[in-house]
């Protein structure tokens, strides 16, 4: 169990908005493992920096699956976060991933066209080249930035949102992720996690109408991630 003093990664915080670099391994909401949630990490962090009495309104805009680091956005207003929620239907706010992969793809370009089907059995998604029943279109956008000697990092624009996409659809064309043994990487990382990353963040403030842009530093002490900077 986490101790309440999380060392918290604050990337923005604002009175409608806070945005954590999120570590590997921690859950952003409550799940049947029982270990503290970020969402009640970060409510206990608002609860004493302002001395709040009573409950602390945090909503949950998106997630991050378990083993995955980096940008999670949360709503301190419930206004905020209905316009969020509004945005990310409208792909309005625009998420751009890393990830180092499992050997060097021959196309340093590539957009992917899948349909997923999730397997709640098993909390896994399949990628078909044609649609099935039960299954939803997924397209993401991948670049090589840098060849590492076993990996390569790999920078990815998602235009959808699916269960496990990212993890799925390059794993698909036999580049899984490090460490995701799930979708045939063959080794698991020490920490549990795995190099997926989610890096940067550009959308429009839901109050003030500013553009935000938001990067989320890479995971610390970690000679791959080190590498990839």
């Amino acid at each position: 169990m986490h101790s309440t003093k999380h060392n918290l990664q604050i990337l923005h915080e604002d009175n409608h908005l806070i945005v954590i670099n999120k570590r590997a391994g921690d859950i952003v909401q409550g799940d049947k493992t029982g270990d503290q949630p970020l969402n009640e990490i970060v409510k206990d962090y608002i609860k004493e920096k302002y001395n709040k009495p009573g409950n602390v309104y945090l909503g949950t805009v998106h997630r991050l699956d378990r083993p995955t680091s980096g940008i999670v956005i949360f709503a301190k207003t419930s206004k905020a976060l209905e316009r969020l929620n509004k945005m990310l239907r409208e792909k309005e706010i625009k998420k751009t991933y890393w990830a180092v992969v499992k050997n060097h793809p021959s196309q340093k370009k590539q957009t992917l066209v899948n349909y997923l089907k999730k397997n709640p059995k098993n909390n896994k998604s399949s990628a078909y080249s044609k649609e099935i029943n039960g299954s939803k279109k997924a397209i993401l956008h991948y670049v090589v930035l840098k060849e590492l000697k076993n990996y390569s990092l790999l920078e990815i624009d998602l235009e959808t949102g699916r269960h496990h996409q990212i993890r799925c659809q390059l794993s698909n064309i036999g580049f899984p992720i490090k460490g995701d043994l799930k979708y045939g990487f063959p080794r698991s990382n020490k920490n549990g996690s795995i190099h997926l990353h989610a890096r940067k963040i550009n959308f429009t403030h839901p109050v003030s109408k500013l553009p935000i842009e938001l990067i989320a530093p890479t995971p610390l002490n970690d000679p791959i991630w080190d590498a990839c900077n």
